[in-house]
């Protein structure tokens, strides 16, 4: 295993984040199957409010759930089940986010996890997560800015779309 998992994670650094969403982490017991996970496991699963997990899920699928919840649109979020759903600007943005959002979780940040993401299998044009983040990333920027979701320090403003 060369990515980060939950197992990993400093859990109340976790829990900082996702409770400034108004999210809730529901560890779910090792080989066990994850409810709402999209891709099946380890990914993991979003539903409501709720981010399903085992110890094996990665940081990077953990956190682009997270992602996907705070960027999608009020209305999907009121019948969120799995599916996260949204556009191919919105999807850009979920990945540039998940980057920032792992700077707030000691032992993880960017650098990491974007050698996590490329380690995973995520695919950019620019051939790296690396190189797509300080790229063709910008236009994901700007879509989070327009959003309210960062701020021009590409801190999180820690607002829901």
């Amino acid at each position: 295993m060369s990515y980060s998992e939950l197992r990993m994670l400093n859990l109340p650094s976790l829990n900082v984040i996702l409770s400034a969403y108004g999210l809730e982490l529901i560890q779910v017991e090792e080989e066990a199957s994850i409810p709402a996970s999209y891709w099946g496991e380890p990914e993991a699963g979003l539903a409501g409010r709720c981010i399903f997990a085992r110890p094996d899920t990665p940081t990077h699928s953990l956190l682009h759930e997270v992602a996907h919840y705070v960027c999608m649109s009020k209305a999907r979020r009121s019948t969120l089940w799995r599916n996260a759903g949204g556009d191919t600007e919105e999807e850009d943005a979920v990945c540039f986010l998940q980057v920032l959002l792992s700077d707030y979780l000691p032992g993880c940040g960017r650098i990491k996890l974007l050698k996590d993401m490329d380690d995973w299998g995520y695919t950019f044009r620019e051939g790296s997560a690396n190189a797509w983040f300080y790229g063709d990333g910008g236009s994901a920027r700007r879509w989070l800015l327009a959003k309210g979701i960062v701020d021009y320090q590409d801190s999180p403003t820690w607002r829901l779309r």
